[in-house]
């Protein structure tokens, strides 16, 4: 099949790779892309955010199928204006994107299903602001209601650092904050494939969402993450279906706004059960380039027979046993203000190593055709293994080979040691 695949992060890289090895792809066209995704399919820039470039795009290749990786054109409606042109997509439209869009909207959606989540209060003023943080204590959780690129969360037990994030946040966009309960336990992401009906589960993945090692530093879009847990319930997966993403999924095709896409479940494994901290709708970078170099089915598969209401009459997904680690490069001053324009070399000699691949996420190249780095996060190293902890040496052995003046790593990525340390709260 012909497929169109919007976006050009490490994430998009770690689809048009699943994609592209498969034989089911006949064509495999990226927009816009990055020189990782230009070596295995072709790149076209175009705006991923506006749907009139997207369906003249598909349209003119004749798309089979449409994948849409970042959240914002999903949120711009992209998905619904494909669909209307009569090409299959995988995404869904805006109404049901707002899960990810609002997190007022999804609490109202999990109070609605039934679905377990720690408990909020959507703040529209200053002093609900006050009242909410003096509701709930420390430590004190303080969530943007908006799209915040996975850096709209502030934990802290510093009462005026939450309310001046809260604040902020009011003064932003439609003036809403929300302000939870905090969730203690170690967290964990699952990927849920749903057709509007039917969902099916990929493996769950750790992501590590703060800047420095032992979850020290502010937030940032994900600095790293790893697959499987095996410290994780064996029938995790099984239970976020059931009673999580199964329940989510009718809520919203009752509400007649189907969810056709990827539900992205951001998990508290708590002493007192399992607890929603947070949706999104669409692939979770960096856990997707985790999951997706475990996958041995077929992606283009599974993604079709979703986008076509037909995800009942496709197998289940099926993983390696090996482990997956990914470690994520990021550029002087990222998440601040990010100094770019640094030569990138050593990619090579990293891929040299066995069951090593890199992706590229914020590069691109100079009119001589060097490789330098173009955003805040600049590269995913991912590495197999037999064991988290082999994947994790080979993964790390392959970052030293990198060079990028100033870049940043952490050193703790699928640390057994951090593992239980961990909260979901951190997430966005």
């Amino acid at each position: 099949m012909k497929i169109l695949l919007l976006g050009s992060g490490a994430r998009e890289h770690a689809l048009a790779r699943a994609l592209a090895r498969d034989p089911q792809t006949t064509e495999l066209v990226v927009a816009p892309g990055n020189p990782g995704t230009a070596a295995i399919a072709t790149n076209l820039n175009i705006d991923p955010c506006v749907p009139e470039e997207v369906v003249a795009l598909a349209t003119q290749m004749g798309a089979d199928l449409v994948v849409v990786g970042p959240e914002a054109p999903l949120v711009a409606g992209v998905a619904d204006a494909v669909r209307d042109a009569g090409i299959p997509c995988f995404g869904p439209g805006a109404e049901a994107a707002r899960l990810e869009g609002s997190k007022a909207f999804a609490k109202e959606v999990m109070a609605a299903a039934g679905v377990p989540t720690a408990e909020a209060a959507v703040c529209t003023t200053e002093a609900e602001l006050a009242a909410a943080l003096d509701r709930f204590g420390s430590p004190y959780v303080v969530k943007e209601d908006g799209l915040a690129a996975g850096k709209g969360v502030v934990v802290t037990d510093e009462y005026p650092v939450a309310l001046a994030h809260g604040r902020a946040c009011l003064s932003r966009g439609g003036g809403r904050v929300v302000v939870e309960d905090y969730l203690d336990g170690p967290e964990a992401s699952l990927f849920c494939v749903c057709d509007g009906a039917t969902v099916r589960p990929l493996a769950p993945a750790q992501d590590f969402k703060r800047l420095l090692d032992e979850d020290a530093g502010p937030n940032t879009g994900g600095m790293g993450a790893y697959s499987p847990l095996s410290w994780a319930p064996a029938d995790l997966a099984e239970q976020v279906v059931r009673e999580v993403a199964q329940p989510v999924v009718d809520e919203m095709a009752r509400r007649g706004t189907s969810f056709i896409g990827l539900l992205y479940c951001g998990l508290a494994l708590t002493g007192r059960g399992l607890r929603v901290v947070e949706f999104n709708v669409r692939f979770g970078d960096p856990e997707t380039q985790a999951v997706l170099a475990r996958l041995t089915s077929s992606l283009p598969e599974l993604l079709h027979a979703a986008a076509t209401s037909a995800l009942a009459e496709v197998p289940e997904p099926t993983w390696s046993d090996q482990c997956a680690v990914d470690v994520v490069i990021a550029a002087p001053g990222y998440p601040g203000t990010v100094t770019t324009g640094g030569a990138i070399s050593g990619i090579e000699a990293a891929e040299e190593l066995d069951d090593v691949h890199v992706l590229h996420a914020g590069t691109g190249t100079t009119e001589r055709g060097e490789l330098v780095s173009t955003g805040g996060r600049v590269l995913s190293v991912v590495a197999l293994g037999p064991t988290v902890e082999d994947a994790r040496a080979r993964a790390y052995e392959a970052v030293e080979r990198i060079e990028l003046e100033g870049a940043h790593y952490r050193t703790d990525i699928a640390r057994t040691s951090s593992e239980t340390k961990r909260t979901a709260v951190t997430c966005s």
